[in-house]
């Protein structure tokens, strides 16, 4: 969709997502795997220590990378998991079953009074009513790989180069903590911090820990999609096989897919204030990710968005308001805040709001 924050199009009219899925092709992936090699090869444990960190949730993209990095590369990852706020029985089935599937694990449950006050300031402020967690996604390995002297931490695609955002780290799979701060926390993160009102102890874990903490060079954040063709179902039928992970039972909200994003039940609202900032939602999504990687075409994915797209999470409302501890009335005040009125029209009676006909 021309609205995603960052996208651009060329003067054919494709989308920069697109016109990365063809230069893909043509990319030189051997040479990007001898990078990886000697990136490893530099950090690789001779002692049995952790060589590596890899954030994972239980889902198919971090169950890939730490089981490509063991099985693969002969790496010692440990494997690292913010609990996210609200989890799901089938997302802590998953991650119980990755850690089955043999890998040291270190789970962190970040202050739970600040993390509420974040995401409900990060809903309200920024839309973003997971804001709190995606911050400890970043910084806590940080403070991991500080205790355990690891250079390396990997996470799974680049979101921005893959799906169409910001193409500055297209040469690089090192990610600064400025371009997070400035991209995956949209430039909020000190507008939210300011107006959670936490004290530093309740910050732990939420922190950017200073350089000094690691002898004065900060560890590598990087993209594991730099390294090899990113393709999300491989992952899938990776972490299938090898870690355990089983899809729902039925497809999720606001998509078709049952495959991915199961650990949390605040994905479901993110997801639909994308929609309602931005016009496209889960469905949209993924189904423009299925038509690039050519497993659907352009009608089919048009006839699922038009099924799925922007479906209100209303079977989690009740949950939403318990966690946020707001009223029905406030919640659907910050909704409507967030609503894009160049593209919707509010109806009172509705909660899912209908295009504006242009």
């Amino acid at each position: 969709m021309s609205t995603r924050p960052r996208i651009s199009f060329d003067e054919d009219g494709l989308c920069n997502a697109c016109v990365w899925t063809e230069k893909k092709k043509t990319l030189d992936w051997d040479e990007r795997e001898s990078k990886l090699e000697q990136l490893l090869d530099s950090q690789r444990s001779q002692d049995g220590s952790f060589d590596c960190i890899v954030p994972v949730s239980g889902g198919k993209d971090g169950s890939y990378v730490a089981h490509t990095l063991k099985n693969r590369w002969g790496m010692n990852p440990l494997a690292v998991t913010i609990k996210p706020p609200l989890p799901t029985d089938l997302g802590e089935q998953n991650l119980q079953a990755f850690i089955d599937s043999g890998f040291p694990h270190i789970a962190i449950s970040p202050n739970a009074r600040a993390m509420r006050v974040l995401n409900k300031r990060g809903f309200i402020d920024m839309g973003f009513p997971y804001y709190g967690w995606l911050i400890a996604i970043e910084t806590a390995p940080l403070h991991i790989a500080a205790r355990f002297d690891c250079q390396l931490i990997f996470y799974g695609e680049d979101g921005e180069v893959e799906y169409g955002g910001s193409q500055e780290t297209d040469l690089n799979p090192a990610v600064s903590f400025e371009y997070v701060k400035r991209v995956y926390f949209e430039a909020g993160y000190d507008l939210v911090l300011q107006n959670a009102d936490l004290t530093a102890q309740e910050l732990a874990f939420f922190d950017f820990p200073k350089e000094d903490l690691f002898g004065g060079t900060f560890p590598q954040r990087l993209n594991w999609s730099y390294f090899e063709d990113w393709d999300p179902y491989r992952n899938y039928l990776v972490a299938k096989e090898f870690c355990g992970l089983q899809e729902a039972e039925h497809s999720n909200a606001g998509t078709f897919t049952n495959f991915s994003q199961n650990d949390q039940f605040l994905y479901a609202l993110h997801t639909y204030l994308m929609y309602l900032k931005f016009g496209f939602g889960r469905a949209n999504q993924d189904a423009s990710i299925e038509v690039r990687r050519g497993a659907m075409d352009r009608d089919q994915a048009v006839e699922l968005v038009r099924i799925y797209d922007g479906q209100y999470p209303e079977e989690f409302e009740k949950m939403y308001l318990d966690y946020f501890e707001m009223t029905a009335d406030d919640f659907h005040q910050v909704l409507d805040k967030w609503t894009n009125r160049t593209l919707f029209e509010i109806d009172g009676r509705l909660r899912s709001p209908t295009f504006v006909i242009v």
